[in-house]
């Protein structure tokens, strides 16, 4: 269990430092001056996003298989960085 814990924490940890959430947060925890609601509102965002996840991971892969899971999760991915690089 503590394997499981420790795994998920470091690759999370490890992924979110210095991408454009953290960069977002930074921005606005110094443009609005106010630390703790920016902590708030963005360690409940990602509370959500990632229970969204969990929820989605748990069941997802067994309605429709985890190779089609992954190849739009992949999909997406490459969307989303289509769109970075466009600017849109």
């Amino acid at each position: 269990m503590w394997k499981i814990f420790a795994t998920s924490l470091g690759i999370m940890f490890l992924a979110e430092i210095g991408d454009k959430t953290q960069l977002t947060v930074i921005s606005l925890a110094s443009r609005y001056r106010s630390p703790w609601l920016v902590f708030t509102g963005a360690a409940l965002a990602m509370i959500l996003a990632t229970a969204i996840g969990v929820v989605l991971g748990s069941f997802l892969p067994h309605l429709i298989g985890e190779r089609t899971v992954r190849f739009i999760s992949g999909g997406f991915f490459i969307l989303f960085g289509v769109l970075v690089l466009f600017g849109k």
